[in-house]
C-alpha cells in the first residue's frame, strides 16, 4: 500500500467536497455538482491505493472499485452506484449547456458525496489510517 499516494487521493476528495459545499452555498449548482462527482472519485481511488491499484481513467475507476473492493466485500455495493450516478451527473453538468441543477439537487449531491467519503473513511479507518491523518481537509456535514 502506498500510505501517501493514498492519503493525497484522499485530501483531494475532501477538497472537492468542500469545494462543492462552497460553491453550492454561492448558488453555483452546476459547478457543485461536478466537483460532488470528484469528490467521490478522488474517495474511490484512495480506496484503491489500499489495495495497491491504479486507474487511469473514470471507467477504469468505477470498474476497478467494483473488481477489488465491492465484489471482494470490502466495501457494499450500493457505494459502486454512487460513482455512477455521480459520473452521469457531472457529465451533464460539465458538457451539457442546457442543463440545470436546483438548490436542493445540489445540496443533495453534496449530502451522497459526504456520505460516501464517510464510507470510505470508515473503510480507511480499518486498514490502519489513524483519525490524525485523516482529519486533514475532511469537511463535515
Amino acid at each position: 500500500m502506498n500510505r501517501i499516494l493514498t492519503l493525497a487521493e484522499w485530501i483531494r476528495g475532501c477538497q472537492a467536497l468542500r469545494a462543492a459545499q462552497i460553491l453550492a452555498g454561492e448558488g453555483l449548482y452546476v459547478d457543485a455538482v461536478s466537483r460532488c462527482y470528484y469528490a467521490i472519485l478522488h474517495g474511490a481511488k484512495a480506496a484503491l491505493c489500499v489495495q495497491d491499484v491504479a486507474a487511469d481513467s473514470h471507467a477504469a475507476v468505477r470498474r476497478l472499485f467494483g473488481l477489488h473492493l465491492v465484489r471482494t466485500g470490502e466495501i457494499e455495493r450500493e457505494w459502486s452506484a454512487y460513482l455512477a450516478e455521480g459520473l452521469d451527473d457531472r457529465l451533464a453538468a460539465d458538457y451539457d449547456a442546457k442543463v440545470s441543477f436546483s438548490k436542493e439537487e445540489a445540496e443533495k449531491e453534496c449530502q451522497r458525496s459526504q456520505e460516501f467519503l464517510d464510507r470510505i473513511r470508515r473503510y480507511l479507518s480499518n486498514k490502519g489510517f489513524s483519525d490524525s491523518e485523516l482529519e486533514v481537509g475532511h469537511p463535515q456535514a
